[in-house]
């Protein structure tokens, strides 16, 4: 039986692009209803787009439309993800215009459960899967991937999504969320951004058991054969993408810490769950800290978690307080942690090595709210993964004990938050400084309408890998989040201080971004870790290599 196949033999324009199907079915090149006449004609588009042209902002519209009306976030989420896969640069043009509104939907907290539904909802692969039963190929597998000037590389192996646990290579949402807001946030072009999930297997026996889930379907790889892999990954990455820059995201506690202190000093890499949680927190305590009129230095700061996120941040607020005229003892002393096992003290036994230099002395405690009342902190900060754990009656101690007690409910998605914004202004009388990991909406309390800030990695990380860009940095330092801090506090305005909001509006991202940026370069030509010679304006720089969604002219 003759194949009736037959395809016309795929054309090239005169401009040296693809034509005709082959065009609108490439999402880097697409722009739909917005190809002129001119372009239609020289590109062999005529007859195959309806014959009205749409402006951008045309478009725009069309979208967010369809988007609002969907009636699950959900639902919306896979509408975006669809539109990114057809058409790149208008995703981004709405991700940018209405960026407080998709924030939500393409990052946390929707992408959590999208992560959770991965196999169910997935339509199109994204990025490069590279399992355990790649070794020896992993090379060959990175040169697969159709853009050679990679500069960022998200990159997890699932274990420890959010509050949610291992998603196993369903969490391929994390790094395409991630990388989406390098665009959106800090203008990264989407081409030199390449999000990649190692699947070393699960231990979720309900992935175990879902026929529909993508990944391989075995326990994880753990030990020296997990090491080894990981070993090959990083080695193929520096042959491949030798100028590009691995954030690793959401490993497991085991590997998290292991993994940043192996590669940190060989390779341009950090961790955003310890690193960039601990400088979008330390930003909020230094904004909270003008609104208290205190110094970091004289604040007692009570953990509910010690992970990644928790000890992250206690690493960065220890060396603002050394900066502040401690030494690294007494900061730490001001650095309390409770984790499953009760209040993180000396005589426990067993303690894993990132807790050790944080265990103080102390009479054991069980319970977090007896931590409280015992320590008498200043601050609380939960990154715990525990919903509804600061409860009334904790933070009624804290508003007894501080005339404007600091509550941050870090933990993601929003169902994982410590408590909620209204929870925390009405449990304090209106007094609390809160922030959180998720959003939450403005709240109205005897006639006063406070703003919950948003305690949301992608003030930090966006403009980080931004900076390393521009100046090719060969590594990225501590020194470089305390900037990023630092840099953050210092465009919040009184008026978002006034309503109570300790980090500035989404609005303001890109010029975030690029400050953020300055200032990481700027450490990098300090520090001799800039693979650039040191221009004379440091930020105008940093804003020359970001990426604006807009459609250029194919003719």
């Amino acid at each position: 039986m003759a194949d009736t196949r037959v395809r016309r033999p795929v054309r090239v324009s005169k401009t040296g692009l693809p034509s005709g199907a082959e065009l609108l079915h490439d999402p880097s090149l697409n722009k739909g209803t917005a190809f002129t006449m001119e372009e239609r004609d020289a590109l062999g588009l005529r007859g195959l787009l309806p014959p009205r042209i749409h402006s951008q902002d045309e478009q725009v519209a069309r979208v967010m439309g369809n988007f609002r009306r969907k009636d699950t976030d959900l639902g919306k989420y896979v509408h975006m993800l669809a539109l990114q896969d057809r058409n790149e640069t208008l995703f981004y043009r709405v991700v940018l215009d209405h960026l407080e509104e998709m924030m939500p939907i393409i990052y946390t907290p929707t992408v959590g459960r999208a992560c959770q539904e991965y196999g169910h909802i997935f339509r199109r692969p994204r990025g490069l899967f590279i399992t355990k039963n790649d070794r020896g190929r992993i090379t060959e597998i990175l040169r697969n991937w159709s853009y050679v000037d990679v500069r960022i590389i998200v990159v997890t192996d699932g274990e420890r999504l959010l509050g949610l646990g291992d998603l196993g290579a369903d969490g391929m949402g994390i790094p395409v969320g991630k990388l989406a807001l390098y665009t959106a946030c800090a203008g990264v072009h989407p081409s030199h951004c390449l999000p990649i999930t190692l699947d070393v297997g699960t231990n979720n026996e309900l992935l175990l058991d879902d026929p529909l889930y993508i990944g391989i379907k075995e326990r994880r790889l753990r030990g020296d054969e997990y090491d080894a892999f990981i070993e090959e990954f990083v080695q193929a990455v520096r042959e491949v993408f030798p100028h590009s820059l691995i954030q690793l995201e959401d490993f497991g506690n085991t590997n998290a810490f292991r993994l940043l202190n192996k590669y940190r000093e060989r390779l341009c890499t950090f961790d955003d769950d310890i690193q960039g949680t601990g400088a979008v927190a330390l930003a909020g305590l230094y904004s909270a800290m003008r609104i208290t009129g205190g110094k970091l230095r004289d604040q007692t700061i009570l953990f509910l978690g010690a992970g990644e996120a928790g000890i992250g941040i206690g690493d960065i607020v220890v060396s603002a307080m050394v900066a502040e005229g401690l030494s690294e003892g007494e900061a730490r002393r001001r650095c309390w942690f409770v984790d499953s096992r009760g209040l993180v003290v000396k005589s426990r036994s067993n303690l894993v090595v990132h807790k050790l230099v944080y265990a103080h002395d102390h009479e054991p405690i069980r319970e977090f709210a007896a931590a409280v009342d015992s320590l008498k902190p200043s601050a609380i900060i939960g990154v715990s993964g525990q919903p509804s754990t600061f409860t009334e009656s904790i933070v009624k101690a804290m508003a007894r004990m501080n005339n404007r007690p600091i509550v941050f409910a870090l933990s993601n998605p929003t169902s994982k938050s410590e408590c909620t914004a209204e929870e925390a202004y009405r449990w304090s009388d209106g007094r609390a400084i809160f922030a959180s990991g998720s959003p939450f909406d403005p709240v109205t309390l005897d006639g006063r309408t406070h703003v919950p800030g948003q305690g949301n990695n992608a003030y930090i990380f966006p403009g980080v890998g931004l900076g390393a860009i521009a100046c090719e940095a060969r590594q990225i330092t501590d020194e470089m989040f305390f900037a990023a801090a630092k840099t953050l506090a210092g465009l919040v305005s009184e008026a978002d201080l006034e309503k109570g909001r300790v980090y500035p509006s989404l609005t303001m991202i890109r010029e975030v971004s690029a400050a953020i940026g300055a200032a990481v370069a700027e450490v990098a030509y300090d520090r001799g870790v800039a693979g650039r010679a040191r221009p004379d304006d440091i930020l105008e720089q940093v804003r020359s290599h970001m990426y604006d969604p807009r459609y250029e002219s194919y003719v």
